[in-house]
């Protein structure tokens, strides 16, 4: 049996993962499984642990990481591998989100999620999402947004009350709580946004969310027809709607039912550029990446993930 190597988060879910990550250590001794693990320390740990991973010898041999924490870890993880053709990424969910989890076929138990790892099946080679701000290059597996849901990253991801409802596991529940707080002080804005060469102004806009799966925001369906093996990515622009309203789509989008609303747009493109008069926050992932403008491209077949769907698909 190869070695597997684990990038392991103990401060996600406010340090609930480090219970994830004694099962998880458990279950390897007892299966004899050789490993090795990295923890990380600060912002960006898990980008650097993943490239020294890459550089070890191991005559050729495909390794594989796999993360143990939130879709932030993952994230970071995601932004070391890229361009690294000897690796495979597993995920274990130890987050509040835990979108990509949902999104691939992935268990939320520990335990089945490693054994899915373990079987070494279902490796799947995906799309992901390429973002280009000035000479910064991020890259994203779920989604990223320009506005109102990067305000509410922004936000959820340094909340204490989030904090304190995720040791009761109802960090979705904060989510929610946070959503109605900024319905009532967000100031939308108009934004000019490309699609494959075909430019569109949209007044008042909430937010853009371009995503590579279906889920965001802790299992909102907010992409019902996305595909991370198409080679394209889902552009979801909602606008010109009161904040009542707002809210009512939000609650909607739990099963897709967003999609019948008409200041809810949809579009599949592979080169996107969004652009504001002033800069709007940006979020990756549900982490904060910098404002716009940002350019956006979705990058074909370029990172080999363990996946719970036979298909493979996001």
């Amino acid at each position: 049996m190869k070695q597997m190597y684990f990038i392991v988060n103990l401060q996600a879910r406010n340090g609930r993962c480090r219970m994830v990550w004694e099962q998880i250590e458990q279950h390897l001794s007892v299966a004899g499984t050789p490993y090795q693990a990295y923890f990380t320390e600060y912002s960006g740990h898990a980008v650097e642990l993943t490239r020294i991973i890459n550089q070890k010898e191991m005559q050729g041999e495909v390794k594989t990481i796999v993360v143990v924490g939130g879709d932030g870890t993952l994230h970071e993880v995601i932004n070391g591998a890229v361009g690294a053709s000897k690796l495979s990424i597993g995920f274990i969910p130890g987050g509040s989100g835990n979108d990509f989890s949902r999104g691939f076929g992935i268990p939320q138990d520990p335990i089945a999620a490693l054994n899915l790892i373990l079987k070494g099946e279902n490796l799947a080679v995906v799309d992901i999402g390429k973002i280009s701000e000035e000479k910064k290059i991020r890259y994203f597996i779920n989604n990223m947004g320009v506005g109102f849901d990067a305000a509410i990253c922004e936000e959820a991801n340094h909340s204490k009350l989030k904090a304190k409802l995720n040791l009761l596991s109802l960090g979705s529940l904060a989510y929610a709580l946070i959503v109605i707080k900024k319905l009532f002080t967000y100031k939308c804005t108009d934004i000019w946004i490309n699609i494959d060469g075909q430019e569109t102004k949209y007044e008042q806009v909430w937010f853009v969310t371009v995503a590579n799966q279906v889920y965001f925001g802790g299992g909102m369906k907010i992409a019902p027809n996305a595909s991370a093996k198409d080679g394209l990515l889902d552009v979801i622009v909602v606008h010109n709607l009161s904040r009542w309203k707002l809210l009512f789509v939000f609650i909607s989008v739990f099963w897709g039912g967003h999609m019948g609303f008409k200041e809810v747009r949809m579009f599949k493109g592979k080169n996107i550029s969004i652009q504001t008069l002033k800069p709007v926050l940006v979020h990756a992932d549900g982490e904060i990446i910098g404002s716009t403008p940002m350019k956006i491209q979705a990058v074909r077949d370029s990172l080999t993930i363990i996946t719970g769907k036979s298909e493979g698909t996001g």
